[in-house]
């Protein structure tokens, strides 16, 4: 059994040995194990301990290294590895059938890269490790995130209309999440176990709309070989999704309003009349008052659909659910079986002072895009794409205003930060302004981590497991080389 964490290294170099036992040990406070190359069956790993992962080394042979790899896949599947490699060798190709080796890992090592290595370990193992019944399901998935004042008063109407036979318009920018509210109140009312059926009326021809929301008999016109049912029969009992409404025609708009009115529809090519029980949600990014005055949509339709309106606010309002929302998004790609990232909170804090014009679409892309580049990593503000980076010397949560208050002595003044009218988060604040003042500490003391604590008047110990905590890397070589 090994202590709390440890490190496996695998390699005969007693030089090498030496070096990576003294940088883990006194950089990341965890143990370098040393084992023989020619042991494969690795008795001494048990399955019991905190190992964090194996490092093979540089001069194994590569069928060697394609052994062992395989025998840790097979014996220990959660546990990662990475081949060390110099810049005379070079990184070793990628061993085939191996997805437990994770990558490389540059000799003599940089401490940024040993945390960062150490981080992605752990998230692999946590990923791998993972009891896959406990996955959420896919419904989740579909709840609006986040507990801004913003979010909490949107799912407030979702819960009030969910169970009503009301017609919903959902209004809002591209990406805000309007399917999600429409799948939302589906899956809260009582036709929950019916239909929901989505349409893009702004993705179909206005030629085709008719024939694609009421369907068509055989011969009705060019091309339509069968008879085939609509939107509207596909979602009997259940919900019809009306996405970018506003881009309907004037035509179909009277048509629509017709099915709204009467409850009744017609098959393109037919005079059979046809019952309908379905309840329309509609959605839309135009501002369909404007749309009336132009005289691009039906004032009596507009009335028809907005029985009840939710207004969903742009990601830039509501901040304060991008934690939230970014853990979800990354559950999601687990869930998927699509890898995994993780996020330092310097990094979240970073993307809560970006403007998101394309909202929470936007955020998932990036999410997906992260995962795809640092498969594993734990992502700072350094790996973030340049836009989502923050400009200046601090964050904005960090600029409070000043205020003056009479000092301790009589006729003395002092001047302190200003509570903003609309308040902060105060632990984001503060965790924002000792990652700063970490930062700062680091770069004066040339990145060696015991002045810089003493510095800060706290331990080296302590000051290790907040550079773990927020992620902060040096891109210095680690302290002993």
């Amino acid at each position: 059994m090994f202590p709390n964490l440890c490190i496996y290294l695998i390699d005969q170099d007693s030089e090498r040995q030496s070096y990576l036992k003294h940088i883990i040990g006194f950089v990341e406070g965890e143990l370098c194990v040393v084992a023989d190359p020619t042991e494969i069956e690795l008795p001494s790993l048990d399955k019991g301990s905190a190992c964090v992962a194996v490092f093979l080394g540089l001069d194994l042979e590569p069928d060697q290294r394609l052994l062992i790899a395989r025998t840790l896949q097979d014996q220990f599947p959660g546990l990662p590895a990475f081949q060390l490699y110099d810049e005379e060798r070079g990184l070793p190709e990628k061993l085939e059938g191996c997805d437990n080796v994770l990558g490389g890992f540059k000799m003599p090592c940089l401490y940024d890269d040993l945390m960062a290595l150490t981080h992605k370990a752990q998230v692999y193992q946590e990923l791998k490790t993972s009891d896959t019944q406990t996955s959420r399901p896919v419904e989740l998935f579909r709840s609006l995130s986040g507990s801004s004042r913003a979010t909490r008063r949107v799912n407030k109407m979702i819960e009030q209309v969910a169970d009503s036979e009301a017609t919903v318009l959902i209004l809002g920018e591209s990406g805000t999440g309007k399917e999600v509210v429409a799948r939302k109140l589906h899956f809260h009312s009582v036709r929950r176990g019916k239909p929901f059926v989505p349409v893009n009326c702004g993705a179909i021809p206005g030629d085709l709309l008719e024939s694609e929301l009421f369907g068509h008999e055989k011969g009705a016109f060019t091309g339509a070989i069968s008879a085939r049912q609509g939107r509207f029969e596909m979602a009997e009992g259940g919900t019809l999704f009306l996405d970018e409404i506003g881009d309907m025609s004037m035509p179909m708009q009277v048509k629509l309003l017709r099915v709204l009115q009467e409850r009744t529809f017609e098959r393109v090519g037919s005079n059979r009349t046809i019952p309908c029980n379905v309840r329309i949600i509609a959605a839309t990014h135009r501002n369909l008052e404007d749309a009336i005055k132009h005289g691009d949509f039906r004032e009596d339709l507009f009335y028809r659909l907005n029985v009840f309106p939710i207004e969903m606010p742009p990601l830039r309002d509501r901040v304060e659910d991008i934690p939230v929302l970014v853990n979800d998004l990354i559950h999601r790609i687990e869930n998927e079986k699509r890898g995994s990232v993780r996020l330092t909170p310097a990094a979240i804090a970073a993307l809560s002072h970006y403007r998101w014009p394309g909202n929470v679409r936007e955020l998932a892309n990036l999410i997906e895009r992260l995962a795809i580049l640092h498969p594993y990593g734990v992502v700072d503000v350094a790996d973030l794409p340049e836009k989502f980076r923050p400009t200046g010397e601090l964050p904005e949560a960090m600029q409070l205003p000043q205020v003056t208050l009479e000092g301790e002595e009589p006729g003395t003044v002092i001047n302190a930060p200003r509570l903003p009218n609309d308040g902060l988060d105060l632990k984001a604040h503060l965790n924002s302004l000792e990652q700063s003042l970490i930062q700062q500490a680091l770069d004066e003391s040339d990145g060696i981590v015991a002045h810089a604590a003493k510095r800060l008047h706290m331990r080296r110990t302590t000051l290790v497991e907040k550079l773990r905590k927020y992620g902060l890397q040096r891109h210095t070589e680690s302290p002993g080389i």
